[in-house]
């Protein structure tokens, strides 16, 4: 099954996410500098949109916003372009921490890569595999990737941690 998502849609969702996550983040107590990178051509390669500042270490954040939170499952893209067979953000990211976010019930989950990479890459096979297609100037393109279960992945990959933001 594909869902259709416009361009406009994911717009509308991401900004108001990252700003929402740079803001907690920046109320944290251990924070030193929140710096948000999305424009950056360096860091757009490497699929990388914060870098977290904090006094022990700095960390670089891909976030991944997403509004579909009634499935219990996270969508780990594997195909952002199946067209141009464009690997998914979640197979190159070079970001140290996921930051997965729930929009509607504004639940963050911070998951350490490339652990959690390394883990799904071993169990990939068992995970349903799912598409979505977006439209883009009179075209469209297709997204692919896998539904994991929040669940499993919790009690799987350690360190994962579970943020209620306000």
């Amino acid at each position: 099954m594909k869902r259709r998502i416009k361009m406009s849609n994911a717009v509308e969702i991401s900004e108001p996410a990252a700003l929402e996550i740079e803001n907690w983040l920046r109320s944290l107590k251990n924070t030193v500098k929140v710096k948000n990178v999305e424009r950056d051509p360096i860091f757009q390669k490497m699929d990388v949109d914060l870098i977290w500042t904090t006094k022990k270490d700095s960390y670089k954040i891909e976030i991944k916003a997403d509004q579909w939170h009634k499935t219990g499952n996270f969508f780990f893209e594997t195909l952002s372009n199946e067209e141009k067979k464009t690997p998914g953000c979640f197979m190159y990211t070079e970001a140290d921490l996921l930051f997965y976010y729930f929009v509607e019930m504004k639940r963050l989950y911070i998951l350490p890569m490339p652990q959690t990479r390394k883990w799904f890459l071993s169990k990939k096979a068992k995970f349903k595999e799912r598409a979505t297609t977006t439209p883009v100037n009179g075209g469209y393109y297709t997204t692919v990737g896998k539904l994991v279960p929040i669940d499993l992945v919790l009690r799987e990959v350690r360190s994962v941690k579970q943020v209620q933001l306000q």
